[in-house]
């Protein structure tokens, strides 16, 4: 190793003005086992760099080459991998990590102690060595003044001292008086070495004559001394006076310290005194306002509602630490506290006594609502109660047990009397739904009783507002609401000429207009309770809040959350749920109600689904804008869905009414009735979902009916015996082409197509099939002759055919001369307008469809004439012009 380090450094460090001091014999970790060098050195120039340099051999011979240098202030850590066992890897974490392997254990710990004492001179300490055992380190320190560096073969580094200037110049001149300082450095050292040694005897000299000097400077000293002992003593007798002085003044600081002491005391006692006497003092006047104050009136309220804040306030004043401890405290405390109770206990009496006088004020109110269809307004009580609103703020944080009886008594005594109201408003509404009281006294086709109406409206609703009548007692009313109307028809036929569909027509628009009414009537009543309870119990419900509530309590009865029976204020985010469980308990019967008035219109017309599915969009539409987790939104939205699904049984009724269709056997067939009312469903729905929310419903419903009335259309179409199939498809594809083209209906226009395709199809079918019949012998003499030239023969030697020949041609044209073929047109045009129907009117349009067939046909005929007989001669009987006539005429004889 010594030799590489010698052939090292003369090869490639010295030519760079560079020193090895230390070589560690090296390959890199997991790979081929290519050796290499890792030097440590330091330049010979001022200022002193220290490199980390990887030598490898060359490939292409004996000699070494320099591959890449580090410079030592880039190296972060050494890692040796173990302090303790030997190990011959390490890492050097550079700008990235180099791992390596040494030849030995022995050269690897060489090398590291040759980096941390370089690092100990020229870096100060700025990389960090783990897995080092610390006694390598230790070994390494350098002592003494001169440090050295030692490399892998303990070779020693003298330190280097740099001269200073002034050192630098006294040798430039000492060098100038020696001439041969430069060339004979013996002599030159020699002179230095007699130099000196005249110096030594100079300085020997000076000493031995400064002797006497000595001894009279120890002379002095020992005056010195005397004189400093006589201070002394003189300082000793100074502070023993100042002893005494200095008592006197600590007993009057002593005492200024105890007055200054007892001054803050007295001024922090007042401080306190003030404190409580300012915080926890309630006014005379505050206290009478809160025993004696009255209620019922507004300045009473006005008093009660600012003692009960001041009240609120010196109950909630922050006490310092102690305060609790006092008498006076703790009196002042329990007295606010019965003022409380006794408060809250008054408060909560007299607002009930308010909630029950209000039941029996507003039940006195119902009668004269009892002919209108309009809810009674609670207005005035809300006004009336939001003038204690700021007393139930005060209650609710002072005495929640007490608050929240009263919002259950609150929801009591309005739940009832919202029921009475609600049901009374309901049972006029359906009264004026089926027109039993009001028709009968229009019309005296109808003799009924009051009782009698009101006995049929209570076995249609129970005390819950359910649905509990018999099947019996509703068909009962079916047949009377069906019988009303026939007889009113009648009545209306007699004085107004009305038709029944008319009169259809009016009684859904009153039924539209009922349901409105009753939905417009529920709503603002519903918003105002709402808002009326946010404000009146301080419950926020705009606020968008997470979180439900922990478990919310039985309508019937109990406490608002079972997490509240500690008196206790709920948190924020149950507020809105608290609002939204008040108005279920107190409106709890809109939802039945409504859907037994739901019931009864579809009951009433089936149809009647259509407005009522409009309307309650609309209104559910307008709620959710408003607030949509609010009660009106989500009842609202309960009874859509029974609205809605009574729209889809409507539909689904219709098809199947259209699948048990049975026609007669013995007449024509003509538009079937649900085509007709697929028209009649389709121009009411147009009417009533114009500009709708819900139009998507009304188009699924329409591609299921417009499915349905195709396919049962075909099936009567192919079951029909009187008519002819191409007729009923004609004639009623034509009436739903005409219907959807009249209603334009924009989901349908597939549909639209299909119809006029089918119509155009069955009428070209049934024009081609009856024209077969007048010239049926002709028809049968052409079939053949295409038949044959269908199987090879040329058109020109048809006529050689025996079957085919001149004369057979001429027999069978002289069967139909003019006036037998106008004999057989005429038959025909009485025989189609046995089979098409009057309403439809379509006898012209296949007459004229049967003109222009028979002419093209006559055509055709007469160039198979020309094309297989040339130059015989032959022609038909009758002219195109002869056609022409003979169908005009026919047409205007009948």
């Amino acid at each position: 190793m010594t030799a590489i380090k010698h052939a090292l450094q003369r090869d490639i460090f010295t030519p760079n003005d560079e020193r090895l001091l230390s070589i560690v014999n090296v390959c890199k970790a997991g790979k081929k086992k290519k050796n290499c060098f890792l030097c440590a050195t330091v330049t010979t120039e001022r200022p002193v760099q220290v490199k980390m340099v990887k030598v490898k051999k060359s490939d292409k011979g004996d000699f070494y080459k320099r591959q890449i240098a580090w410079a030592l202030r880039d190296l972060a850590v050494v890692d040796a991998k173990d302090a303790i066992k030997e190990n011959p890897e390490f890492d050097l974490h550079f700008e990235k990590i180099y791992k390596w392997v040494a030849s030995s254990t022995a050269e690897k710990n060489a090398f590291i102690s040759c980096i941390w004492k370089l690092n100990q001179r020229y870096l100060r300490k700025k990389i960090d060595f783990v897995n080092v055992s610390s006694q390598l380190l230790e070994e390494s320190v350098p002592s003494g003044e001169n440090q050295s560096v030692t490399g892998g073969d303990e070779e020693v580094v003298d330190v280097y001292q740099e001269l200073n200037a002034r050192e630098e110049q006294d040798i430039e001149i000492m060098m100038e008086g020696c001439e041969c300082a430069i060339s004979n450095a013996e002599a030159f050292a020699e002179r230095l070495s007699r130099e000196l040694q005249v110096l030594d005897g100079a300085n020997i000299q000076s000493i031995m004559a400064s002797e006497k000097q000595v001894n009279i400077l120890m002379k002095l000293l020992d005056e010195a001394l005397k004189e400093v002992d006589q201070i002394e003593l003189k300082l000793s007798s100074y502070e023993e006076m100042l002893q005494s002085v200095k008592e006197q003044m600590d007993q009057i600081s002593e005492s200024n310290h105890l007055i200054h002491l007892s001054n803050t005391n007295n001024v922090k006692l007042l401080s306190e005194i003030e404190f409580l006497v300012n915080h926890m003092d309630l006014a005379k006047g505050h206290i009478k306002a809160l025993q004696e104050g009255d209620l019922s009136s507004s300045r009473g309220i006005e008093a009660c509602t600012n003692a009960a804040d001041a009240l609120l306030q010196c109950m909630n004043v922050a006490l310092r630490p102690g305060h609790d401890m006092l008498q006076a405290v703790k009196q002042q405390q329990q007295r606010f506290s019965d003022l409380r109770e006794q408060f809250a206990r008054r408060l909560a009496s007299h607002l009930n006594n308010v909630f029950v006088q209000q039941g029996h004020d507003q039940s006195s109110t119902l009668a004269q609502h009892s002919v209108e269809l309009a809810l009674p307004n609670h207005h005035p009580f809300h006004r009336d109660l939001l003038r204690y609103a700021k007393l139930m703020e005060w209650l609710k944080n002072t005495d929640y047990g007490k608050y929240e009886g009263l919002t259950k008594n609150y929801m009591d005594y309005l739940s009832r009397l919202y029921e009475r109201e609600i049901k009374d408003f309901f049972e006029v509404a359906k009264i004026k739904m089926t027109g039993t009281t009001k028709e009968s006294k229009k019309f005296a086709t109808l003799p009924r009783k009051e009782s009698a109406v009101k006995q049929e409206t209570e076995s249609l609703h129970g005390s819950s507002g359910k649905l509990t009548g018999s099947t019996s007692s509703l068909n009962k009313l079916s047949i009377q609401s069906s019988g009303n109307r026939r007889s009113q028809s009648s009545s209306l036929l007699d004085m107004g000429n009305m038709s029944a569909s008319d009169l259809d027509v009016a009684d859904r628009t009153k039924f539209d207009k009922i349901f409105e009414q009753v939905l417009s009537e529920l709503e603002p009543l519903c918003l105002a309770e709402q808002d009326f309870i946010s404000k009146f119990f301080k419950l926020q419900q705009h606020q968008s809040m997470p979180g439900t509530m922990t478990e919310a309590e039985d309508l019937d009865g109990g406490t608002l959350s079972r997490q509240h029976n500690a008196g206790v204020p709920p948190p924020v985010s149950s507020e809105k749920d608290m609002i939204r469980q008040m108005m279920i308990k107190i409106f709890r019967c809109i939802e039945p109600e409504l859907n037994n008035l739901i019931a009864l219109g579809d009951k009433i017309d089936s149809f009647n689904s259509l407005y009522m599915l409009v309307k309650m969009s609309h209104h559910v539409w307008t709620a959710q804008n408003v607030d949509p987790a609010s009660f009106l939104s989500t009842t609202l939205g309960n009874v859509l869905v029974t609205v809605k699904r009574n729209f889809d049984k409507c539909i689904s009724n219709q098809i199947r009414q259209m699948e048990e269709v049975k026609i007669s056997k013995k007449s024509k067939v003509g538009i079937l009735p649900f085509v007709a009312e697929f028209e009649e469903f389709a121009g009411l729905a147009e009417s009533i979902f114009k500009n709708a929310e819900r139009r998507g419903d009304l188009d699924k419903a329409y591609t299921k009916l417009i499915r349905g009335v195709f396919v049962n259309v075909e099936k009567v179409a192919n079951e029909s015996q009187k008519t002819p199939r191409d007729v009923v498809m004609m004639e009623n594809f034509h009436h739903i082409f005409a219907t959807l083209s009249r209603l334009k209906i924009s989901c349908l226009e597939a549909e639209k197509k299909e119809a006029k395709q089918k119509y155009t199809d069955h009428l070209q079918s049934y024009v081609i099939y009856s024209l077969g019949q007048p010239l049926e012998k002709l028809n049968h003499f052409f079939e053949g002759v295409e038949a044959r030239v269908a199987q090879g023969i040329r058109e020109e030697e048809v006529s050689y055919q025996l079957a085919f020949n001149k004369q057979e041609l001429r027999k069978v044209i002289k069967e139909y001369p003019g006036k037998e073929v106008k004999k057989g047109l005429d038959n025909l045009y009485k025989k189609v307008d046995k089979h098409l129907c009057e309403e439809e009117n379509l006898l012209q349009v296949v007459w004229h469809s049967m003109q222009d067939e028979f002419i093209r046909q006559y055509k055709h005929f007469e160039g198979l004439i020309a094309r297989c007989y040339p130059g015989s001669g032959v022609t038909m009987e009758f002219t195109i012009q002869d056609i022409l006539d003979y169908c005009s005429s026919i047409a205007q004889s009948h």
